[in-house]
């Protein structure tokens, strides 16, 4: 019979929250100097899903 292994889950939370924590900083260091407001991404988020929905039923 095999054994089974143990997984130490505080182990792989810590590394999830650390890959995570490492992320949000790079993402912080790439827009520190952005102009993009909020409004302006959601506004251009739409467009683009708009845009990628009109492809799909031109396809269909």
């Amino acid at each position: 019979m095999d054994k089974e292994k143990i997984i130490n889950w505080s182990a792989v939370a810590r590394q999830a929250i650390e890959q995570r924590l490492n992320m949000l900083k790079q993402f912080k260091a790439f827009t520190k100097d952005s102009t993009l407001t909020e409004e302006d991404a959601l506004r251009m988020g739409r467009e683009v899903s708009e845009k990628a929905m009109k492809k799909h039923k031109k396809w269909n």
